[in-house]
């Protein structure tokens, strides 16, 4: 496959999601960073990106900068990843597409649910790939949990119980500190904090894994800290349009959490049991029988497993790695775009427009139903009803 161009908005010096991006993209090779609009201050921007290797001409002030430049070169870039504060992404993410470029965008995907459709609707109108980095799915054990329910291992999904906890936010002193305050501020990051940077990585997950979306749901949100405009707890129960239940936790002030990404799914025939903070091993238990340890990497494992598993079994394997799954499986599909082709089906695993639509849909379902005391609400965008 030869090489494609990537370029990046946000991310840049001390950016929290920024290297991880940097490092999946550039884990195969398939990628070159040949541009980016790293900074909110021009000239820092620009100057990272340089010290990062994107050539000078390439390295550019702002978004807007960047796509005039881009979409005028015969060697444009291919993929953009769009990763700025939540608020900025509907509008770099339609611009892009527009102009014909493929985009990642981090999640949440926009902050209203008329953005999402029109996300949906422009990457539909223009061809383009819109994808949204639920980077987690790209785990060699959650594809292979996913395999399993889809061949029936599990018989009918009856419960799903999903989590993204943490501590990282609890402390008061932090209430000032920027990286920390915009996550909990309306104006940058919409109408939802914890449940819409967390939360939906949880929901999203037993989405995929389970091959349901929430119809409906109840929830019940939190400030735990004074002056937060935002959650920063929530539980949410969903009914699932498969019949499954999904009990969601997400929280940011749970002291002694660290990451706290995990889940559970209960069939007819077994149960299934994983945390992100230990990826290589799998517990699974059939009906009436003992609990198995599935390694990563081991024999036996589904076909979406053994292509998504990077290193040999007993070697530890990271949140970079699946994020690079999700880069891979992109690759794939621009490569299938472009030759007129189908794309390889275990490559078409990657989180779409649509499932961030979805998201969308039930963040302001879930706040709606927060301020309504848990009144048990709609969760499907309206296209979908």
């Amino acid at each position: 496959m030869a090489k494609l161009n990537w370029g990046m908005i946000g991310g840049g010096e001390g950016s929290q999601i920024g290297p991880a991006h940097r490092i999946s993209a550039a884990m195969d090779g398939i990628y070159t960073m040949a541009a980016g609009a790293l900074d909110v201050n021009a000239e820092k921007g620009r100057d990272y990106a340089r010290r990062l290797g994107v050539p000078a001409d390439r390295a550019y002030g702002d978004w807007r900068e960047m796509l005039d430049g881009e979409r005028a070169r015969a060697d444009r870039v291919d993929l953009v990843t769009v990763a700025t504060p939540n608020a900025t992404h509907c509008e770099i993410t339609k611009a892009f597409l527009e102009a014909g470029i493929n985009v990642l965008c981090e999640k949440p995907m926009t902050v209203t649910v008329d953005q999402a459709e029109d996300i949906v609707a422009t990457a539909k109108k223009s061809g383009s790939i819109c994808a949204v980095n639920y980077g987690y799915s790209g785990y060699a054990l959650v594809r292979h949990m996913r395999a399993m329910v889809a061949r029936g291992d599990l018989g009918k999904i009856r419960l799903i119980k999903a989590e993204f906890a943490h501590g990282f936010h609890a402390d008061a002193a932090d209430l000032d500190n920027p990286r920390v305050r915009w996550r909990y501020d309306p104006a940058q990051a919409g109408i939802s904090a914890q449940f819409a940077d967390c939360g939906i990585h949880a929901l999203h997950m037993a989405s995929f894994v389970a091959g349901q979306n929430p119809s409906e749901l109840s929830a019940d949100f939190v400030s735990c800290l004074e002056g937060r405009a935002l959650e920063d707890d929530a539980t949410v129960n969903f009914r699932m349009d498969g019949g499954a239940v999904l009990r969601l936790w997400t929280s940011s002030v749970a002291i002694g959490r660290m990451h706290g990404l995990a889940i559970q799914v209960f069939g007819e025939k077994g149960g299934l049991r994983w945390a992100q903070e230990w990826p290589n091993q799998l517990y699974w238990t059939p009906l009436n029988g003992r609990t198995q340890i599935m390694e990563r990497g081991g024999p036996d494992l589904s076909p979406e497993a053994d292509r998504a598993s990077r290193v040999t079994i007993g070697h530890a394997e990271g949140m970079p790695l699946a994020f690079a799954n999700i880069y891979a499986d992109l690759a794939e599909a621009i490569a299938a775009k472009k030759q007129g082709r189908a794309i390889d089906p275990l490559a078409d695993h990657y989180p779409k427009a649509i499932d961030g639509l979805r998201s969308i849909a039930a963040i302001a379902a879930a706040v709606e139903s927060a301020r309504n005391h848990g009144q048990w609400t709609d969760a499907r965008p309206p296209s979908l009803r």
